[in-house]
């Protein structure tokens, strides 16, 4: 990561003793001061329900630091440093009365960034913006961040933009997707456009199809109620994986302006082809898990979860078959897949080229001969394109080699983690790797159908068992194309 001036802001983080700030965001805060120390006065205000005392707060920041952070990361005059610049204040965030504990600590300094992050169920959004604004601590350089997912669907995603943006200009609202901050997206843009032997390819003619898998080993660890609203469809194929395929399917922009790549996303997701009715059953598949052994833990079924219906048809895993409908895409199929509960946590993009249209060597011809290239993004990051090479020895033994094309691999200093990344942004003005509102609403047309679908249909998900690679319709979906899912997530 480029270091920077130093930095002078005011950061609100409501939800500020939450798991998401406590496991990510400031983690990120604290690695993002290492790289570029705050300027005097800038202040992380973590706003929740249950802050008991400022030291009591700290405490408990300091132990999540070190619970998170690589053991290299962690410094404890750095620590101490950083912690100046962090205060708590108790808010009820549907309560505007209470807003008024911010005034002590932002009353002063109206000209610098002042970010508002919201990590809260998106329900709170509109009452926290209608607080901040009759309070008049929304300023000309306010900008505010909303958590994922935004909404439950097209109407209530409108909703939340049409309220918010009576608070804030739409270049004021940062909608974050943490995936569009990992270092090997951002590298990806670079690998397609910087690079004419990519992106010659990078069409019909030479990909047979591409798959992107998130999977995760753990369940819905204590937030039931929230995944019973929510299901794999929302929480993460509506933003992580759709915005992944428009980064891989998209146009060169004319340049890298924010507009100008997201003008790119969001033409791909116009040219989704809808999927209605019957292709819905013949392209989606939805599956719920059961009981089972995860890295040698036995785990409870869903429906045995804290907070989860006894009968519940909420899906934990999703898998789907995605065609383009434009020139660069027409018949390439895009396989889309996340899952709870599965073998191991991963997020992977594979790329499949085609077959030579001739084979000339003895050796068979197979899957494995295919040139691919295999981008990971969790849980470590690295792109690795694999050919086909000759095995050393006498006659022409054909084997698979891999070309790593990691930036780490050439002696690079730590990267950036993505929520680190992305705050930066934000104290920056930058919207680049971020959803405007047209992608957002965009992404739900093309999901409600499905769920429309769902909430009609007798049918429940299909079962799978826990530590498994999820239901038999997974493998089916791409068998019916003669094809597998990429066995590198199956290690």
């Amino acid at each position: 990561m480029k270091e920077s001036s130093n930095l002078l802001f005011d950061l609100v983080l409501f939800g500020g003793t939450g798991d998401l700030a406590m496991r990510k965001l400031l983690p990120a805060l604290y690695q993002l001061y290492r790289t570029s120390p705050f300027q005097s006065g800038t202040r992380i205000i973590a706003v929740g329900r249950s802050i008991v005392s400022r030291d009591t707060f700290l405490s408990r920041v300091r132990d999540k630091l070190k619970q998170h952070l690589p053991e290299a990361s962690w410094d404890q005059v750095s620590w101490q440093q950083f912690a100046k610049h962090l205060h708590c204040v108790t808010i009820e965030a549907d309560k505007t009365e209470s807003y008024r504990e911010l005034f002590p600590l932002l009353s002063d300094e109206q000209d610098r960034p002042r970010v508002f992050y919201l990590s809260t169920h998106s329900s709170l959004y509109t009452p926290i913006a209608s607080s901040l604004g009759a309070l008049d601590l929304i300023t000309p350089q306010a900008r505010v961040v909303l958590e994922k997912p935004i909404g439950r669907d097209l109407d209530s995603a409108r909703a939340i933009s049409g309220q918010m943006s009576n608070y804030f200009s739409e270049d004021q609202i940062y909608r974050i997707d943490h995936y569009l901050g990992k270092e090997t997206v951002q590298n990806l843009l670079v690998l397609r456009f910087a690079n004419p032997l990519f992106e010659s390819l990078w069409n019909h003619h030479y990909i047979d199809h591409i798959q992107i898998t998130i999977s995760e080993s753990i369940g819905v660890e204590g937030r039931g109620e929230f995944y019973e609203e929510t299901g794999a469809l929302r929480d993460i194929v509506q933003n992580h994986l759709l915005q992944l395929l428009c980064i891989l399917a998209m146009e060169p922009p004319p340049n890298i302006e924010p507009d100008r790549i997201r003008d790119e996303k969001l033409k791909v997701l116009y040219a989704l082809q809808p999927l209605q009715a019957d292709d819905i059953s013949r392209n989606v598949v939805r599956g719920q898990y059961i009981a089972g052994n995860v890295g040698g833990k036995l785990c409870p079924a869903y429906t045995e979860e804290e907070g989860v219906a006894e009968q519940s048809n909420i899906e934990t895993f999703v898998a789907m078959r995605v065609l383009i409908d434009n020139m660069r895409w027409s018949g390439v199929p895009f396989y889309l897949r996340t899952g709870k509960r599965l073998p191991n946590r991963s997020c992977e993009i594979v790329v499949h080229f085609k077959d030579v249209p001739h084979w000339i060597f003895d050796a068979p011809r197979g899957q494995l001969m295919n040139n691919q290239l295999v981008i990971t993004l969790q849980p470590d990051e690295s792109i690795t394109l694999r050919l086909c090479g000759k095995r050393l020895g006498p006659g022409i033994d054909v084997r698979t080699v891999d070309l790593n094309l990691n930036p780490k691999s050439r002696g690079n200093k730590r990267s950036a983690d993505a929520y680190e990344r992305l705050l930066l942004d934000v104290i920056k003005g930058d919207q680049t790797l971020f959803l405007r509102q047209d992608e957002l609403e965009q992404a739900w047309r093309w999901i409600d159908p499905i769920l429309a679908d769902w909430d009609r249909s007798s049918s429940p998900p299909e079962l799978y068992a826990s530590g498994s690679w999820g239901p038999a319709g997974s493998t089916l979906l791409l068998a019916k194309d003669g094809r597998l899912w990429h066995e590198g997530v199956n290690t």
